[in-house]
């Protein structure tokens, strides 16, 4: 042997929730910063210099708060499937935290979408709600978000919850690529694709600019606010180690 180790993976690293405390302290602050900067920047541009549509008129500002709202209810659920995978079949023991931590983060994220799509579709469709295809696919996955929310609290054992929650998340995984092509698969009030699309984006860049720094606002935001749970996740995790060994001491001295 020459003497040397070989460094594990960060990742693995991260495994040991001290390490993943003090990772987390050094980026929140910054990421903090570059999240208001992102979002002073693409709202300035969203609402001061990007012009109106010549057909949605002013409306159509909504789309920066929408948009990126429905790119984030995705992402969300998508690095919770991996999260789900991570508790599954790595076994990694902050997996389920995060995962914990991301659920009520994409409800809410998911929730702004519905929301705001309903005050978009009003003065373009005629409606507040249609059941078409998209819509009714992200209602599900809000649904869904509702669903692991719920078994979290169900289930009193941290072990068993992060399994049955993790099945759950990737049976509900099936729903993504449905809300991703279901304006291409059938027919929907919803427009298609105009960013994320095989021949480039149809938005004209005074619009496209800052779409993309609200939603790479969105996405900073996203992490600041999982960081912040996962700590407290790992926190009450730690409170509730410590008060269950100080109760079996006391009740081992109480036997005495």
């Amino acid at each position: 042997m020459d003497g040397t180790s070989q460094k594990p993976a960060l990742w693995m690293r991260l495994a040991n929730p001290a390490v993943f405390n003090a990772l987390a302290n050094r980026v929140l602050l910054p990421l903090a910063v570059l999240t208001l900067a992102a979002f002073a920047y693409g709202l300035y541009g969203a609402f001061a210099t990007s012009p109106a549509d010549y057909q949605q008129g002013e409306t159509v500002r909504i789309m920066y708060i929408h948009v990126p709202a429905a790119w984030l209810s995705l992402f969300v659920y998508a690095g919770m499937a991996a999260s789900a995978l991570g508790t599954l079949v790595f076994r990694h023991p902050v997996a389920d935290v995060a995962q914990k931590a991301a659920a009520p983060l994409g409800a809410g994220f998911t929730l702004i979408c519905l929301i705001t799509g309903s005050f978009w579709g009003k003065p373009m469709w005629g409606t507040w709600w249609e059941w078409d295809a998209r819509l009714t696919s992200v209602l599900i996955l809000f649904l869904i978000y509702l669903g692991i929310i719920a078994l979290w609290r169900a289930i009193d054992e941290p072990q068993r919850a992060a399994r049955a929650v993790a099945i759950m998340t990737l049976v509900g995984a099936v729903n993504l690529p449905i809300i991703k092509f279901s304006v291409d698969w059938w027919y929907t009030l919803h427009q298609p694709a105009s960013v994320f699309r095989m021949g480039g984006p149809t938005i004209h860049k005074s619009m496209l600019t800052p779409l993309l720094w609200m939603g790479l606002a969105y996405l900073l935001l996203y992490l600041c606010l999982l960081l912040v749970r996962m700590k407290t996740e790992l926190m009450a995790r730690r409170i509730e180690r410590l008060q269950i060994l100080a109760a079996d001491r006391q009740a081992a001295g109480g036997g005495r």
